[in-house]
């Protein structure tokens, strides 16, 4: 004779279904939070582009010069209301302009001309790892931004 049975799982069954939920649930939960970082600086980057053009297209229109002004201490920038945007808390920003275009040691400029040209230069946003690009051509005053981590 054989002895019945019991149908259904052992407890080391359940504990190895927990611990592969748990593990799965953590890998996704990694990847929506770099997602979400990365849509923050993708955001900023844009709105800081659109700055740009903005000021570009305020000195075309009025024909006069205009500055734009990046704060790398206070992460911050001026729009061309003159208006002090703050990046996102976490975000840092860096400038490469000329030297002649930095009124102190924590504050760049980019110039534009009625004519659309600028100075030219480049703001870096970087949050963790991830790093954008907005780069403003000298010669037309064209603004781009670049992702250096789809670049590679």
């Amino acid at each position: 004779m054989t002895a019945a049975r019991a149908k259904g799982f052992t407890l080391l069954e359940m504990l190895a279904v927990i611990l592969l939920v748990g593990i799965a649930a953590a890998a996704v939960s990694i990847s929506v939070t770099q997602g979400l970082a990365s849509a923050r600086v993708r955001a900023a980057s844009s709105e800081l582009a659109g700055a740009l053009r903005a000021t570009r297209a305020q000195a075309i229109v009025r024909g006069k010069e205009q500055n734009f002004d990046v704060d790398t201490r206070a992460n911050s920038y001026r729009n061309v209301k003159q208006q002090e945007v703050r990046l996102p808390k976490g975000m840092r920003v860096s400038i490469t302009s000329a030297r002649e275009d930095q009124p102190n040691d924590h504050t760049g400029r980019i110039r534009f001309f009625p004519d659309g040209s600028s100075t030219g230069g480049r703001i870096t946003l970087q949050s963790g790892k991830r790093q954008w690009h907005v780069n403003v051509s000298w010669l037309t005053g064209e603004v781009r931004v670049v992702d250096t981590v789809a670049a590679r």
